[in-house]
């Protein structure tokens, strides 16, 4: 008698592998009747699992890979939990691969998916700078998670994306500060003109100056090279030894804000008291500073959700490329106050 492979019974519980393999890795995801059905088709067929057949499923046509760039960014973990379950539950299989902020997640995702046959891909932050050349190494579907093309070259329709409008984010976090009375506003930023995230961000703070009439004061922009804590409390540092006059602090990340209250504090400043402190991302670590941080909390789980469900659309043809904006929430802590 021929030797079932983990496709066979696929076929039979007419399931994709991807299934299978859950049902005897005994993931959660599945439900007790299709638990009991795969296992009955396993037991009266005398199939044998083993490590290539379990294997098969990393190289079966049900997999979609998550690419994440910027493996020591706190706010992905959420995501990563979400698109897993999502991906899970919509009858995939998922394989993570984490590269460092410097490589090249086009390359690397175009390499992966001819080892894998992958169907779809999601990358998990990126480049904002993509050109059609590029994408040409990509002949599946891809969804950019957390940010989406806006100093690249990419024709919109070629691709989706799902994520919060960076610029306007900023520009609403320091507002707040404004209607709070604050006038010398500091900014912490990675760069100014990064072609990314810091860029935006930091544009937000110059339009929120320029619509309340304030005037742009480059003194009060310190730029730390990356989103790194040590890096953000070394600017923050230099910020306040710089002697210059400010009430209230914008980070573009709610790490950096945790770093720069902890640089405040050792330098004998109250926060809020002396300094305001306002961020975007809405870790779950920043509940937890002295004083709870008040920041635009971008919402995580939704994200993973939609950017999950538009990639598998694409993959099942079920719909075509689409680029979905998301709101913040402002989580009112206590780092932020009103003068006097």
């Amino acid at each position: 008698m021929k030797q079932q492979t983990i496709k066979d019974i696929a076929r039979l519980c007419n399931v994709s592998v991807s299934t299978v393999s859950r049902v005897l890795n005994d993931h959660q995801d599945v439900s007790d009747d299709m638990r009991k059905r795969v296992m009955e088709v396993i037991k009266q067929n005398g199939y044998i699992p083993n490590n290539s057949a379990r294997n098969l499923v990393l190289t079966s046509s049900d997999t979609i890979a998550l690419v994440v760039r910027g493996v020591s960014n706190p706010f992905f973990a959420r995501i990563i939990k979400g698109v897993e379950q999502e991906i899970y539950h919509r009858g995939y299989s998922m394989i993570l691969h984490q590269i460092g902020s410097d490589d090249d997640e086009i390359k690397t995702a175009a390499m992966i998916a001819k080892e894998k046959r992958l169907r779809g891909i999601l990358f998990l932050g990126g480049r904002f700078n993509y050109s059609p050349k590029e994408t040409e190494l990509l002949n599946i579907p891809y969804v950019c998670c957390t940010y989406t093309n806006t100093f690249g070259s990419l024709d919109p329709q070629s691709y989706s994306s799902v994520a919060i409008d960076d610029k306007k984010e900023a520009r609403d976090a320091v507002k707040s500060l404004i209607k709070s009375g604050h006038t010398r506003i500091a900014a912490l930023v990675a760069k100014t003109n990064d072609k990314s995230i810091s860029e935006l961000r930091f544009s937000g703070y110059m339009q929120a100056l320029e619509e309340c009439g304030l005037p742009l004061d480059m003194s009060l922009v310190m730029c730390t090279d990356s989103f790194n804590m040590p890096d953000a409390y070394e600017g923050m540092k230099r910020l306040i030894q710089s002697g210059q006059n400010f009430t209230a602090v914008f980070t573009i990340a709610d790490a950096m804000a945790i770093a720069a209250i902890k640089a405040l504090a050792d330098h004998g400043w109250r926060v809020p008291e002396d300094c305001s402190v306002i961020s975007i991302d809405g870790l779950e670590l920043s509940n937890y500073t002295i004083p709870t941080l008040t920041t635009l909390e971008q919402p995580a789980d939704v994200i993973a959700k939609e950017s999950t469900d538009i990639l598998i659309d694409l993959v099942e043809g079920n719909g075509g490329n689409r680029h979905v904006v998301l709101g913040t929430s402002l989580r009112q802590g206590n780092s932020l106050s009103k003068l006097q």
